[in-house]
């Protein structure tokens, strides 16, 4: 048998190979990010976020792997918002109220009453305060928000009713340690207490306090209906959520990635906004339906008292800030 064709196909084959992977560099390993926030698996921010990580890898064609770390695996709020500065997060969601940590003006979207509800919310995220205020942060910061979740209207959940802004005087109430946040039940004569969230369901329905507040989602995820009974529509703040990339991350980011992280994050968003307003239109009904006494009130009548009472600069916000919000249409 005559080897020697055999042979020189053979030659022939590593040749072509070497002269293949000569012009065709082996594929780079992906770019892996890590992307952290404090909300549950279940929670429409955590599968918004899943959902942008797979799209983000379909659209890099598999250039970048971002995996999403919920429920604090790497840290509560103020850790992963440090983690940003640190290099052990590249993309957060996180609240205004921990941005105005070190941008204060960007934290008066937190100042009660401020939106009229989520359609106000959602023109805002689109008009030139907006940008402004982001704008600010990110030159404070050098990290760069690139897109804001609606999270949900805040109520207050209570063991008496509530109908007027003075019957929340001397009430016990659980507020988290933002200024922002203890600003209506402070001007309502409400005290209120610090507890760590883990923990309020335990409180409430111990007797260390007699109140909380959270959209009307919190409420149900972590069952306050069942040790409280009533629901008080006081719709105090609409509460939001910013995604949030690292400095060090964004600057690595070619303009044409730079883009693409952008619409996704930005339609991740608003897949996680839609969810969050369709559940809070039903669940009004379920709590009644529960035997829950919920409550409408007067909210101009706590606005005012708000108004009155808490200036805009004791927190470092600015009120033509405010005003520029209000005017968005």
């Amino acid at each position: 048998m005559n080897m020697k064709p055999m042979k020189l196909a053979f030659a022939t084959l590593l040749v072509a190979g070497a002269t293949i992977a000569a012009i065709s560099p082996a594929q780079a390993d992906p770019v892996k990010l890590k992307w952290a926030h404090v909300y549950e698996p279940s929670e429409p921010f955590h599968t918004s976020s899943v959902w942008a990580a797979e799209e983000i890898k379909k659209r890099s064609n598999g250039k970048y792997e971002i995996d999403v770390y919920p429920s604090s695996q790497l840290g509560k709020e103020n850790d992963i918002n440090q983690g940003l500065s640190l290099g052990t997060v590249d993309i957060i969601i996180s609240g205004s109220s921990f941005a105005a940590k070190s941008f204060p003006r960007i934290g008066v979207t937190y100042y009660p009453y401020t939106f009229r509800g989520v359609d106000h919310l959602l023109a805002y995220t689109k008009s030139d305060i907006y940008k402004e205020l982001n704008k600010g942060y990110e030159d404070k910061t050098a990290n760069t928000i690139v897109a804001t979740t609606y999270y949900g209207v805040r109520h207050t959940s209570s063991n008496k009713p509530i109908a007027k802004c003075a019957d929340m005087k001397g009430l016990k109430i659980r507020v988290p340690d933002v200024p922002a946040y203890l600003a209506m039940p402070r001007a309502c004569g409400a005290n209120t207490s610090p507890i760590a969230f883990a923990e309020v369901y335990l409180a409430l329905q111990n007797g260390t306090v007699e109140a909380q507040e959270n959209p009307l989602t919190t409420i149900e995820a972590k069952k306050f209906y069942e040790v409280q009974k009533n629901i008080v529509l006081t719709g105090h703040i609409v509460d939001h959520l910013n995604t949030i990339v690292s400095s060090s991350t964004w600057k690595k980011l070619s303009d044409d990635d730079k883009k693409m992280f952008t619409e996704v994050m930005q339609e991740a968003a608003a897949k996680a906004s839609k969810e969050v307003a369709a559940r809070e239109k039903e669940l009004v009904d379920i709590f009644k339906a529960k035997g829950i006494n919920v409550v409408s009130i007067d909210t101009n009548e706590f606005r005012d008292t708000v108004l009155q009472k808490v200036p805009f600069e004791q927190y470092g916000y600015s009120k033509a800030d405010w005003d520029r919000i209000q005017a968005v249409k």
